[in-house]
């Protein structure tokens, strides 16, 4: 115990003496290690923001919209323009063997929502009892159509956390009555708030069942009978979501007369595919991260060993002293080889320690949509740390024997 005493006495001694040598060392391998961690940790912010900017969605959610079907095929000058309906959706129901679950909707940006308290403009919405459990709506108070308030055409609305808060100010919601263009209705939930920032969408949203969406607002315009603003549909697995999309795209261009090879004909939206998208993007970036990793440790090990190397060259004479004096080649093996592991621990230590401090600091800011606070990922920290001290250790190991190998005569004699 005493000689190992001795040993880190007289290592911390050496870069004591050596301080502005021992300080640039520690100071590189401290900076490759933080930034590591710090470029790890904002690519697993980027990986949850955009993870939960999906979700927010719902869950393996896929849309399609009203589009534009060319005449003549393959030239979209000859397009025309066509709108979904009520029938797409119900064959898209019975039809599609690979859909699990769709919901039609029907919006409209012009219907002016009136409470006891005050006004507001907002988006209504009509959609039938399953939507919620396709799109993510949690409920705050309250609760969701059932298929009697659809059937029965009842005048009910379920209130998005930003129209709650702009009609009913500090005030009770359930139960309350809001007029929507001269209309009368009873409010019997609200939805909690969803996403950050700038993107309100769902929040200025009410919700009423969708017949009498179809009844009372409707949308406007010639040809627009029966017509519907979107379709929310699921695959029946998220590997069958391909599958789900050509089934889709072949009811809807039987129903509207052209031919479903022509991918520019549909306006989709695939939530399950921009998550595969994102995967690559994140490989790609482990692939670069793990990259900058090895380089950073190569270059630590490179710093050690060059600093390690000078240290034994510097202390040759010590070094034949103290064996001359009965210092065994393990004893000289053992301090130079502890002390290029101290040297790598102890620095990427306080990278991490420094990459956390400031990691923290940014999570206190609000980050833009689809960001999430950088986080220090334990195992990343964990893996950059030890995968560093075995590159101290091997890093040490090439000095610290020549070290030891140096005869007590030999090395009196070195000026």
């Amino acid at each position: 115990m005493r000689v190992v005493l001795d040993i880190f006495a007289q290592i911390f001694r050496t870069l004591w003496a050596h301080k502005l040598r021992s300080f640039l060392t520690m100071f590189g391998v401290a900076w490759g290690v933080g930034s590591l961690l710090l470029l790890v940790g904002l690519g697993e912010g980027f990986r949850s923001g955009n993870k939960r900017a999906l979700a927010e969605y719902g869950e393996d959610i896929m849309f399609i919209f009203p589009g534009r079907a060319p005449v003549v095929a393959g030239s979209m000058n000859s397009a025309r323009t066509y709108l979904l309906n009520y029938q797409d959706y119900l064959d898209i129901r019975k039809e599609a063997p690979h859909v699990r679950n769709a919901a039609p909707l029907l919006s409209r940006d012009d219907v002016r929502a009136v409470s006891e308290f005050a006004s507001a403009n907002g988006q209504i919405a009509g959609v039938e009892p399953q939507y919620n459990q396709i799109r993510y709506l949690p409920l705050k108070q309250g609760r969701w159509f059932n298929q009697l308030d659809d059937s029965q055409k009842r005048n009910v609305i379920v209130l998005g956390d930003e129209l709650t808060r702009n009609l009913f100010p500090g005030r009770p919601v359930l139960g309350s009555t809001i007029v929507l263009n001269g209309i009368r209705f009873e409010v019997i939930g609200t939805v909690k708030r969803i996403g950050r920032g700038d993107d309100n969408l769902t929040n200025m949203r009410g919700y009423i069942p969708f017949q009498v969406m179809a009844t009372f607002f409707p949308l406007k315009g010639e040809n627009h009978q029966n017509s519907i603003s979107l379709i929310n549909y699921q695959p029946r697995v998220p590997a069958e979501h391909m599958l789900a999309r050509e089934e889709v795209h072949k009811i809807v261009a039987r129903n509207h007369g052209f031919d479903y090879h022509d991918e520019d004909a549909f306006e989709n939206l695939d939530t399950i595919e921009q998550a595969e998208m994102l995967g690559k993007i994140f490989d790609a970036m482990n692939m670069f991260l793990g990259t900058v990793g090895i380089v950073t440790l190569t270059l630590g090990a490179i710093g050690v060993i060059n600093i390690m190397l000078i240290a034994v060259s510097e202390r040759t004479r010590e070094i034949g002293l103290r064996k001359a004096l009965g210092a065994t080649n393990r004893n000289i093996l053992a301090q130079f080889f502890l002390e290029g592991v101290l040297l790598t621990l102890f620095s990427g230590l306080i990278g991490m320690a420094l990459a956390g401090g400031f990691m923290a600091l940014l999570g206190t800011q609000q980050g833009p949509p689809g960001f999430d606070p950088p986080k220090l990922v334990p195992a990343t920290a964990i893996l950059a740390i030890s995968s560093l001290t075995i590159a101290g250790m091997i890093a040490g190991l090439y000095p610290a024997r020549k070290a030891a190998m140096l005869q007590p005569v030999e090395a009196l004699r070195q000026e």
